[in-house]
C-alpha cells in the first residue's frame, strides 16, 4: 500500500510502490495519564496544537482510495555529525557502534534501566532511524527530537513506550492484517514437528530438503515444523514485547519433469513486512560472534555443526533491510556465508559495507566451499570453512594472490558473472549477454520514437526478476509512468477490465520497485543524495534515470553546459562502480535528420557519456518508413565482451510492449568488435549478403571505430523498404496515437 501521509519536513524522496511504509512529518504523542494532550505537548512545534488524532484520519489514505501523489519535498539529508552535535547539545550520553550510535533509552523508567545494559537505544548513523531493543519502539530521528523537546518541557526523565502514534491503518489493511494473523495461526497449529513424524516420512522429508544430518534436536530448538497440506517446512517468526508469533515462511520442495528439485519460499506477513532474523532468540547477551546465512536451512547446518549463533537474513541476498541492524549490534565478529554463487558473494561484499567492514568476514563461494547445508551433507568440515573466510576489508594495492579466488569464481560461474537475463528480449542476452551490477548504460533515440516506453519494459522484465529498482522520471510524474508500467506488467489494457485492476495492482505492488517523487528539473546533488539513501535502504541495484538533460537546468549556469554534463556522467559512474549499482542513462541525441540513423556520436554532449558507458543503446527509428520493424535496437557499446549487433523490434499499442518479430522475418544479426578475428567476420557478412541479396534499406548505420560495420542489408533483413519487397503488407503501428513521453 501507498501511504500518502508524508506532508512536511522528513518527507522521504522515494515512493515505494510496494513496501507498506507510513511516513511522518510530525510525531503524534499521546500523554497516557490524561485524555486529552498537556499543554506543554500542545505548544511544542513538533506536535499538532488543534488536530484531534480522529482528524489524522484523512491524512492516511491508500492508493486504491486516494491517487494523488505525495508531495514532492526534498530532503536534507542527515550525517552522523548532525545527530552527535544534537545528542551533545541536549547532554545525551551515547558512543559509537559498527552502524549505529548507542544511547541511554527514554522508554524505560530508571529501576528497570538499573539492571539492564543501559545503551539500549540504537540511532542508525545513515538515516536517524531509532530503536529501543527492551520495548521495541521504533520511529524517526524527527520523531526521536520531538521524544527529547517533550521530555524537556515536561520535566520527564523518561516516556512511556506507547507514546509514540502512528497513522491509523485503514478498514482494509485491518482486515489484511487479521486474516494474515488468522492463517498464520492456522497454519503454524496444522503444522507438526519432526519427532512427531512417523520414522519413514521423516526421512522422506529430510531427503526431499536435502537435511538429512540435521538433527531432530537442532529443528525443535530452532522450532521448524512441517506443513503437511502443502508439504513445506514452516519455519516461525516470534518477536514482539510478549514474544509471540508474528509470522511465519513456508519452503516447498517441486519436483519438475526432469526430477530435477526446485524450491520455492512463502511468507505471512508478505515479504516486505517480514522482517524475521530466524534464530534471534536462541542469541545470548554476551554472544559476539555470528554467522549470516541466506537460507533458513543454511542456518542449522551452521548452528548444529559449529555451536555459533547462526541467523538468516529474511529476504536472502536480495535485501538487507536498516531495520534490522540494531540487532546485530552486539557481535564483534560477523560472517556472511550467503550461499555458494557468485551471487552470493556480490551480494556478501555489499552487505558488509552496511554491517562496518572492519567485523565482517567472507566465505568464498566455489565447489569447493558451497552453502552451508551442502557442505554439511557432503561431510565438509563448516569451522575450518569459516576458519578459512577473508577479511571484507582489503587494502588499496593488492597481488594477483588476493585476486586469484575471485578470478577463479568468474570463470567457473561465467553464466552468473553475466548477470541476470532478460525474459522478454531474448536477443539482449545473446548481445549483452545480462545485466549486471556496478555497470553504467547510457540510452538514446529519437525524439517520440518511444525510449521511455521501452526502457520501462527493458526495467520491469530485470525487476519481475527480482532486480531492485529505483526510477527517477524527470519527464513524466509517476502516475503515468506506474500506469505504463502496470500495463506492461499484464500484457492489456486494463481501462478495458477494471474489474481485474485491484488483483492485477496486488501482483505488480509486491515489485521491488521504488519511484522518485521528483519532477522536472532537479540538482545533481539532490539526485544522488537520494540514490545513495535508496541503495543504503532498500539496496537498489538499478537506478534509472530518465532524463539527463532535465538535471542541467540547476547547475551553475556560468560553467559551459557541456562541462556540467560531463561532470554529471562522472558521478553517475563513480556512483555505479562504489555502490554497486547499475545506472541506466537516458540521453536526448542532437538534433538529426529525419532520413538518417543515429550513431554513437549523435549522443547529446561530448565523448564522455560513451565513453565512460559500460554499454551504449540506440533506438533507431525510420521515421519516413510506417511498415512493421521501422524501430530496432542497437547495442553500439557492450564493454563485457565485445559483441554489438542490432535487432529489430515491433510495438504492441495494446499493451505498450516491444517485441522482436516472428521467426523469420527479421533476423539478429551480431557482430564482434575490437576481435582478432574482426576482418573474417567482415568477409562472413559480406558472403552472406551476396547470397542472400535483400533490398537495401535507405541508409547504412555507421559504428564507432574499432567495431566492425554492418551494413543495414545485413542486419535487418525484411525492415523498412525490404519488408514490403518481400509482400508484406504495410500497416500502421499506432504507436503514434499513444501519448509522447519524450
Amino acid at each position: 500500500m501507498w501511504r500518502f501521509g508524508s506532508l512536511l519536513k522528513g518527507t522521504s524522496c522515494l515512493l515505494p510502490f510496494r513496501e507498506p511504509r507510513s511516513f511522518r512529518h510530525f510525531s503524534v504523542f499521546l500523554v497516557r495519564h490524561s485524555p486529552v494532550w498537556s499543554a506543554s505537548a500542545q505548544s511544542s512545534p513538533a506536535c499538532l496544537r488543534s488536530l484531534h488524532p480522529s482528524v489524522l484520519l484523512s491524512f492516511c489514505r491508500s492508493f486504491r482510495k486516494n491517487a494523488k501523489s505525495t508531495l514532492d519535498i526534498p530532503v536534507t539529508p542527515i550525517t552522523v555529525t548532525d545527530i552527535k552535535q544534537y545528542l551533545r547539545s541536549k547532554e545525551i550520553p551515547f558512543h559509537d557502534g559498527y552502524s549505529c550510535l548507542h544511547a541511554p533509552s527514554f522508554f524505560l523508567e530508571p529501576t528497570e534501566a538499573a539492571g539492564r545494559d543501559g545503551f539500549t537505544l540504537f540511532i542508525d548513523k545513515t538515516t536517524g532511524q531509532f530503536l529501543c531493543k527492551e520495548t521495541l519502539v521504533e520511529g524517526s530521528w524527527e520523531d526521536l527530537q520531538d521524544c527529547v523537546e517533550v521530555m524537556r518541557k515536561e520535566g520527564r526523565s523518561c516516556l512511556s513506550p506507547d507514546v509514540l502514534l502512528g497513522y491509523p491503518e485503514s478498514p482494509e489493511e485491518q482486515e489484511v492484517k487479521e486474516m494474515e494473523l488468522r492463517e498464520v495461526q492456522r497454519i503454524w497449529s496444522a503444522s507438526v514437528s519432526f519427532s512427531d513424524l512417523p520414522d519413514e516420512e521423516a526421512q522422506l522429508v529430510r531427503t526431499m530438503f536435502g537435511i538429512d544430518k540435521v538433527s531432530n534436536a537442532t529443528l525443535k530448538r530452532f522450532g521448524v515444523r512441517f506443513f503437511k497440506p502443502t508439504k513445506s517446512l514452516v519455519f516461525p517468526w516470534f518477536g514482539g514485547r510478549d514474544s509471540g508469533l508474528r509470522g511465519l515462511k513456508l519452503l516447498t520442495a517441486k519436483c519438475a519433469g526432469d526430477g530435477a528439485v526446485t524450491y520455492a519460499d512463502a511468507t505471512l506477513p508478505k515479504p516486505s513486512a517480514y522482517h524475521n532474523l530466524f534464530g534471534l532468540p536462541l542469541v545470548g547477551r554476551k554472544d559476539s560472534e555470528v554467522v549470516l546465512t541466506g537460507r533458513e536451512l543454511d542456518a542449522l547446518a551452521v548452528s548444529q555443526a559449529t555451536g555459533l549463533p547462526s541467523l538468516t537474513l529474511p529476504r536472502g541476498v536480495s535485501c538487507l533491510p536498516p531495520v534490522l541492524l540494531p540487532y546485530l549490534e552486539q557481535f564483534k565478529r560477523v560472517t556472511l556465508w550467503l550461499g555458494g554463487d557468485i551471487n552470493s558473494w556480490e551480494a556478501s561484499k555489499i552487505f558488509s559495507r552496511k554491517l562496518g567492514l572492519k567485523r565482517c568476514s567472507l566465505v568464498r563461494p566455489g565447489e569447493l566451499q558451497p552453502c552451508p547445508s551442502e557442505a554439511l551433507e557432503r561431510g565438509r568440515s563448516l569451522s575450518r570453512i569459516l576458519k578459512a573466510s577473508i577479511p571484507a576489508a582489503h587494502k588499496s594495492i593488492v597481488s594477483f594472490r588476493q585476486l586469484r579466488d575471485d578470478v577463479y569464481g568468474e570463470l567457473a560461474n561465467k553464466e552468473l558473472v553475466a548477470g541476470v537475463k532478460w525474459s522478454r528480449f531474448p536477443e539482449l542476452n545473446k548481445i549483452l549477454k545480462g545485466h549486471r551490477k556496478g555497470e553504467l548504460t547510457v540510452f538514446t533515440g529519437p525524439t517520440g520514437s518511444g525510449k521511455t516506453t521501452f526502457i520501462s519494459e527493458f526495467a520491469l522484465d530485470l525487476c519481475i526478476q527480482g532486480v531492485n529498482t529505483l526510477w527517477g522520471s524527470f519527464e513524466i510524474n509517476n502516475v503515468r509512468l506506474a500506469k505504463i508500467m502496470l500495463t506492461q506488467f499484464c500484457m492489456q489494457r486494463l481501462e478495458d477490465n477494471l474489474e481485474q485492476y485491484d488483483a492485477w495492482a496486488d501482483k505488480f505492488e509486491d515489485l521491488p520497485l521504488y519511484f522518485m517523487t521528483f519532477h522536472g528539473q532537479q540538482s545533481m546533488k539532490t539526485v544522488l543524495d537520494t540514490m545513495h539513501h535508496a541503495v543504503y535502504l532498500y539496496d537498489i541495484s538499478h537506478v534509472v534515470i530518465d532524463n539527463l538533460q532535465f538535471m542541467m537546468g540547476q547547475e551553475n549556469l556560468s560553467v559551459d553546459k557541456f562541462a556540467v554534463q560531463d561532470q554529471i556522467i562522472g558521478a553517475f559512474r563513480k556512483f555505479a562502480t562504489h555502490s554497486s549499482c547499475h545506472v541506466t542513462l537516458i540521453i536526448h541525441p542532437r538534433k538529426e535528420e529525419d532520413d538518417k540513423e543515429l550513431q554513437t556520436a549523435s549522443i547529446f554532449g561530448t565523448a564522455k557519456a560513451s565513453q565512460e558507458a559500460d554499454n551504449v543503446l540506440i533506438l533507431q527509428e525510420k521515421k519516413l518508413v510506417t511498415v512493421p520493424g521501422r524501430r530496432s535496437l542497437q547495442i553500439a557499446k557492450n564493454r563485457f565482451d565485445g559483441d554489438v549487433g542490432i535487432f529489430p523490434l515491433e510495438f504492441n499499442k495494446s499493451s505498450l510492449t516491444f517485441s522482436a518479430p516472428l521467426k523469420g522475418r527479421n533476423k539478429l544479426r551480431k557482430v564482434k568488435g575490437d576481435k582478432p578475428d574482426a576482418t573474417e567476420t567482415e568477409e562472413k557478412v559480406e558472403k552472406a549478403e551476396k547470397v542472400e541479396k535483400p533490398a537495401r534499406a535507405s541508409k547504412t548505420p555507421k559504428t564507432e571505430k574499432g567495431l566492425v560495420r554492418v551494413g543495414a542489408k545485413g542486419v535487418l533483413e525484411g525492415s523498412a523498404k525490404g519488408s514490403a519487397g518481400v509482400g508484406e503488407k504495410k500497416q500502421q503501428t499506432g504507436f503514434e496515437e499513444v501519448i509522447k513521453t519524450k
